[in-house]
């Protein structure tokens, strides 16, 4: 393992090396070279000082809400984003992130099918929010080109971890 981030650290300072790396050869290690900036990544998604989560439902097995009750067992001021509930978990949602009233000064947490996540992505681009956080299960390979083609990357969590796994880990590096 060593032997793998010695060779993505030496990749960060050649792109053409690091495309190679981490796109070819090793898809599933694509981002040895960027677990700090993930980190950071991380700790500004739960710094910010409002949340948002599409993909909440009225159903409490469903990840969206749990996602949900996550922010909401933690104190963090949390909007739910619903094109049709005006409730959800107690909390008063808004149907689009256009709806949120600083949408610049919240973190979004995305928990919907692919084709969803891409409409959302590109209304938070358009809004400029600042950092994404999409679960697991919620992107495609269509997600993925379009935060690369953005250059938001530095700005969208996704490729795996989960907030529900590694929420409270970063909380706690705050």
């Amino acid at each position: 393992m060593a032997q793998l981030e010695n060779i993505a650290r030496r990749a960060r300072y050649k792109p053409m090396l690091r495309r190679l790396f981490t796109q070819s050869l090793c898809p599933s290690l694509r981002r040895i070279s960027d677990m700090a900036a993930l980190q950071n990544t991380q700790k500004k998604f739960l710094s910010s000082p409002n949340f948002a989560v599409v993909g909440a439902s009225k159903d409490p097995t469903k990840f969206g809400t749990k996602i949900l009750k996550w922010y909401q067992e933690r104190k963090l001021k949390i909007t739910p984003v619903h094109p049709k509930e005006s409730e959800l978990e107690g909390v008063t949602t808004v149907k689009s992130l256009k709806e949120l009233v600083s949408p610049s000064e919240t973190s979004v947490s995305i928990v919907t099918p692919a084709k969803v996540t891409l409409s959302v992505l590109k209304e938070a681009k358009e809004l400029g929010v600042p950092t994404l956080w999409i679960q697991p299960g919620a992107e495609d390979a269509a997600v993925v080109e379009f935060i690369k083609d953005n250059d938001l990357e530095e700005r969208v969590i996704y490729g795996g971890p989960c907030l529900l796994v590694e929420g409270d880990r970063i909380k706690s590096l705050l």
